[in-house]
């Protein structure tokens, strides 16, 4: 290091799968976490084959180069704040989960990647519980969309009222916070909930983006959470920042064409500069 260097960037980790065609998993991830001006780092879980038409196919990185990856970033570079997305098996889990533990990672947002488009589990039922277990407890947010919340509540959400006893339900299971995702809900509006542990619920409405581009949406919530915690918001101002970054993506991405299926958001509508914190 020279002697001139007085700064660093918000370090923001991504642990997560890799999208072939860009939309989602850590692809989007970076994308997202460079344009809120914060520096991206990942950890690849599993390899997909995949474009705006669907998955191919999915090859597991080897568990010890998944924590060689972690420790790698860890220990030379340090982290501020981490996103989880996709873990599809259960050693993947308490890979992930051991890592958190022994670097003592916090600021944790986990996206539960559980369901595909096509609505096809993406993780098995001892995954689930393991990722229940061992993960909840170690994230600051989980942010499962409504078929993933229905999977983990045990029934089918059909409005908010549900959203909100499922969300009771996986703060019960050992979550800190929850936020539900109502994009699926049929409507105009879309409505979001993030419930945290002794606080009253937050519900979050806005008109539905009309749209064909929505790939990656998820994951690009989550991330841009995670980078809003790593800039120093609160978990309620990250989340709302958030959403109106993922907003302004959908509207920007909106009327462009990438691929035949469900395309990409334009997740640098509003690129900010990287920013710049003193060193300790």
């Amino acid at each position: 290091m020279t002697r001139t260097a007085a700064f660093r960037y918000p370090r923001v980790l991504s642990i997560a799968g890799s999208d072939s065609g860009g939309g989602a998993g850590i692809q989007a991830d970076l994308k997202t976490i460079g344009a809120l001006g914060c520096f991206g780092m990942t950890a690849i879980t599993a390899l997909t084959a995949q474009n705006t038409l669907g998955v191919r196919a999915i090859h597991a990185v080897p568990l010890q180069m998944l924590t060689d990856q972690i420790d790698a970033v860890v220990e030379d570079i340090g982290v501020d704040a981490v996103k989880i997305g996709m873990l599809h098996s259960a050693d993947t889990v308490r890979t992930v989960a051991g890592a958190l533990v022994r670097h003592g990672l916090g600021k944790v947002v986990l996206d539960p990647v559980m369901i595909a488009t096509s609505g096809a589990k993406l993780i098995d039922d001892a995954a689930i519980e393991v990722l229940v277990r061992e993960l909840f407890p170690l994230a600051v947010l989980v942010t499962p969309n409504l078929d993933e919340a229905a999977l983990l509540a045990g029934h089918p959400l059909q409005g908010e009222a549900d959203m909100e006893a499922a969300a009771r339900q996986l703060l019960e299971r050992g979550a800190d916070a929850v936020l539900v995702k109502g994009g699926h809900l049929a409507g105009d509006t879309v409505s979001d909930l993030l419930l945290a542990r002794g606080a009253p619920p937050l519900w979050m409405r806005a008109p539905r983006i009309a749209s064909g581009n929505t790939h990656g949406t998820g994951c690009t919530l989550s991330s841009a959470i995670a980078s809003h915690l790593a800039l120093g918001a609160d978990l309620g101002e990250a989340v709302q920042r958030a959403r109106t970054f993922v907003r302004g993506a959908l509207e920007a991405g909106a009327r462009v064409r990438t691929g035949a299926g469900s395309g990409p958001l334009n997740h640098g509508w509003a690129p900010q500069p990287m920013r710049l914190e003193p060193l300790p």
